[in-house]
């Protein structure tokens, strides 16, 4: 076989890799590295090696799985450039989100991959094992030796928030530099859609917790008199928003949204929202979904309905996760948000807030060179223009590869679409739209190299 060198010897070269990316796509998904899940920690370390294996076999010239202040495991491969041309950066990461209750996947174990019509089902093929097999489709179209230089950086520890990789890029931020970024974590607006995400909301989190009492009380003996815990609570939390449901933290702030057509009917599709209920805050739904901050509470400490008796409890605590408009500051944001809190407790209660997570929105300019090549592979695999959209949730490792190498072009791609369902129950992949992304990126390869 000869290394495609036109746009047509591309096309033809990754038909012929797909069905071996897919049956190894499965071999992958197979290793339940499950970075949240302790018990799971040698499958994550089995998942790089996968990795690290598949690079070696396509010939990389160096291949290393580093792990820095007891983080997971991540995998850095060179190809390096041939002289005179440009490197680009392909990104993905091979943790994945738990499984959650199995009983709920309607096509059975999780880590097997089931094609059902034009999908295939498992967790992870899409979010993001599908993304690093779209790298590897390009890599393998060209059996190893692009005509640029390749970087793969497959993080291990992306669904558990990223905490080491500022760490990994200080200690290799020689070899991961290059001229282009290719983040494969993001998704399609639609299915046939070519989207580049150039707008990520922020992340800031709180804990809070209240107390009235000293200890339990009965409630007939005290209720109408001293406000129970949970009550406080509950006053506090509904502080949050406005009547409309709009965050009403002081001191933030919304930007403008792509010019996207979001209607109401695929918001009711995607989100399964039940009839009669109303949707909440002002402005567009793109702006609400990417734009926007959102105020959501995760999680709530309190007693079970199940072992409730009639009781005034002396103590509550909730967790809250704030997602931010892009250009927004996290760890000022998440102050506000911690002031508001402490601002707002109704009747005297005591409350303790501290913080969580925090992570950087991104913007992601699409200007350039590279960005207009990439523009052009997106339009020839896709037979359609590109749309730009947002994304609502945080992927603030984009904003870390922003800062640490601001020279560069930064794309975010993705092989996922809205019926994906990325983090939950029957995660899956559009074949489809995986043949298309893989192409795209061999295609901006292409165009690349011809600069």
């Amino acid at each position: 076989m000869t290394i495609p060198s036109t746009a047509d010897e591309v096309r033809a070269a990754v038909e012929r890799e797909l069905p071996r990316v897919l049956a190894d796509l499965a071999s992958h998904v197979a290793i339940q590295s499950v970075s949240a899940d302790p018990d799971r920690a040698d499958q994550v370390q089995a998942s790089a090696e996968w990795v690290a294996n598949q690079l070696r076999d396509l010939g990389a010239a160096t291949v290393a799985i580093d792990a820095v202040d007891g983080g997971k495991p991540a995998v850095i491969a060179h190809f390096p450039a041939p002289e005179g041309r440009p490197t680009i950066c392909l990104y993905a990461h091979h943790d994945v989100q738990p499984e959650g209750d199995p009983g709920l996947w309607e096509t059975g174990d999780p880590f097997q991959v089931t094609e059902k019509g034009d999908r295939l089902f498992a967790r992870g093929v899409t979010d993001d094992k599908g993304g690093l097999a779209m790298h590897l489709a390009v890599l393998r179209a060209y059996e190893g030796r692009p005509p640029v230089g390749v970087t793969l950086f497959i993080e291990g520890e992306e669904e558990v928030g990223s905490p080491t990789l500022k760490a990994l890029l200080a200690k290799h931020r020689d070899e991961l530099a290059s001229d282009v970024f290719v983040i494969g974590d993001s998704g399609n607006f639609a299915v046939g859609v070519p989207t580049f995400t150039n707008t990520l909301r922020g992340l800031a989190e709180a804990y809070v917790e209240v107390q009235t009492i000293d200890h339990a009380l009965h409630s007939g003996g005290f209720g109408g008199v001293i406000p129970d815990a949970l009550m406080v609570l509950v006053r506090l939390l509904g502080t949050l928003h406005d009547d409309q449901g709009n965050v009403a933290v002081e001191g933030l702030h919304s930007e403008p949204a792509p010019d996207v057509d979001y209607p109401e009917e695929r918001i009711r599709q995607e989100s399964a929202i039940l009839d009669g209920v109303d949707y909440i805050g002002d402005g567009s739904f793109a702006e609400r979904l990417w734009t926007k901050p959102s105020i959501t509470i995760v999680g709530l400490d309190a007693t079970p309905v199940s072992k409730a008796s009639n009781t005034l409890w002396p103590k509550a605590a909730a967790k809250i996760s704030m997602r931010l408009a892009p250009n927004e500051d996290a760890a000022a944001a998440q102050q506000k948000l911690i002031k508001h809190l402490e601002d707002h407790v109704p009747w005297g209660a005591q409350v303790s807030v501290r913080a969580g997570e925090a992570g950087e929105p991104s913007v992601v300019p699409f200007d350039g060179p590279y960005a207009e090549a990439a523009r052009s592979a997106f339009r020839d695999a896709w037979q359609a223009e590109p749309v730009f959209m947002g994304q609502g949730g945080s992927i603030p490792m984009i904003a870390d590869f922003q800062q640490a190498y601001p020279q560069a072009t930064v794309l975010v791609t993705g092989v996922g679409d809205p019926d994906s369902r990325p983090h939950g129950s029957n995660e899956s992949l559009h074949l489809g739209d995986f043949r298309r992304a893989c192409l795209s990126e061999a295609l901006l390869v292409h165009n690349i190299a011809g600069l």
